[in-house]
């Protein structure tokens, strides 16, 4: 029995709804929010909903949780922008090479 089962029998959830997904970007997503739910709450022993309905989070906490996560997602574009850059000039560089040894004129 997986944790989300056990879990779902300690709250009475008999049955879990499932979707038929017409498309499989869709079920990808949803998958992945899942699986993200399954480890925060392994991590912090409740939900989202749990925290909310506890009053364990007040607005400001939840606005500050946007900001540093869209703060964080401004660092990956750059670190993948970055990364797309050093790609680019390390094909330049061995296409070079490659003409190069070939005989190539530039």
């Amino acid at each position: 029995m997986s944790d989300r089962e056990i879990m779902d029998a300690k709250n009475g959830i008999e049955i879990r709804k499932s979707y038929g997904f017409r498309d499989p970007v869709v079920k990808n997503v949803v998958d992945k929010f899942v699986k993200r739910s399954d480890v925060g709450f392994e991590k912090y022993n409740n939900t989202l909903d749990d925290e909310r309905r506890l009053r364990m989070k007040n607005l400001q906490g939840y606005l500050n949780d946007v900001q540093e996560e869209l703060m964080d997602a401004v660092l990956y574009i750059q670190a993948a922008r970055d990364e797309l850059q050093d790609l680019s000039e390390e094909a330049l560089i061995d296409r070079f090479r490659s003409d190069d040894y070939n005989g190539a004129q530039l």
